[in-house]
């Protein structure tokens, strides 16, 4: 269970404000309890002042690093000593590590080498080489009520990513969930948060692409492309107009793709099940793409 893992909290000072605390344990609850809790900087600087405030009110352990000492690279050091402890003197089943620096890139890597669940946390400005050694990364301004905002993570990318796994697993015979889907997303997405985009739950963004539908039954949630029982047969109907209004000399591709889009403004080709359009088109019967790249055109065979 989840609930029982053992973490260790480790907390780059340096670089992470003290107003996420209390979003970073809200955040961790839901992956087991926090065990060891640290954090690492230079306390007697006016810098660090509010977090020398808050470190009672959730028992954490300030290990002191003067800025005389090499500042900041001795921070770093000692978070990264710390973990390699902790990994191999207790008993700990994950780490946090929260920090915006790149520099904890290769302790996240050989954490998880030997097994460890790993939560990074970060601002936005986080490099995308920490992000990606994380087991799961969460920008911390979206653990703050007003947090809102754009993604490291591309919406657009995301959608056409969660269309292709279920017009992968409709070919298969299989039934999408919003947990596959949301398994796979943070799998190649490690900074994927659905409150990035202004979510609570996965489920209300699924509703909301155009392109697919959320079936509810009997408490299962089940997600499929939009149900176009008579839409796929107007999509070709339509093709096959605007190609045979072109008469003999046909239309070059680019051109249809703008015409079909005129026509149906949520027309996407990943719901026919292929990735680029001229593949589509010379799948309709009575219709042949001619020529190569650029100069591709449809016309009537």
């Amino acid at each position: 269970m989840e609930g029982e893992r053992k973490l260790a909290l480790l907390i780059d000072s340096d670089n992470v404000s003290w107003k996420y605390l209390n979003g970073i344990f809200d955040e961790l609850s839901q992956y087991g309890t926090v065990t060891y809790r640290r954090i690492y900087g230079d306390f007697t600087s006016q810098a660090n002042a509010r977090w020398s405030e808050k470190l009672l009110e959730k028992s954490i352990i300030p290990i002191q690093q003067f800025s005389n000492t090499s500042g900041k690279n001795a921070t770093d050091s000692a978070l990264i000593i710390d973990a390699m402890d902790l990994l191999y003197n207790s008993n700990v089943d994950g780490f946090c590590i929260v920090s915006s620096d790149s520099d904890f890139t290769r302790l996240a890597s050989r954490l998880r080498e030997s097994g460890k669940i790993v939560i990074g946390m970060g601002e936005k400005k986080t490099p995308d080489s920490f992000r990606a050694a994380c087991t799961v990364f969460t920008e911390l301004e979206n653990l703050l009520e007003t947090a809102g905002g754009a993604s490291a993570t591309n919406k657009d990318a995301i959608v056409e990513d969660i269309i292709n796994i279920i017009t992968k697993n409709d070919n298969n015979g299989k039934t999408t969930g919003p947990g596959e889907i949301g398994s796979r997303l943070q799998s190649k997405y490690p900074d994927f948060d659905i409150r990035t985009f202004g979510y609570s739950q996965l489920s209300k963004f699924l509703e909301d692409i155009p392109e697919i539908v959320v079936n509810k039954s009997k408490n299962i949630l089940t997600v499929s492309l939009k149900d176009s029982e008579n839409g796929d047969d107007a999509v070709i109907r339509d093709i096959r107009d605007i190609v045979r209004a072109r008469g003999r000399s046909g239309i070059g591709l680019g051109t249809l793709g703008q015409e079909i889009r005129k026509k149906h403004r949520n027309f996407n080709v990943k719901l026919y099940g292929y990735s680029q359009l001229y593949k589509f088109i010379d799948s309709i019967p009575g219709l042949t793409v001619t020529g190569s790249n650029t100069q591709r055109k449809v016309v009537c065979s």
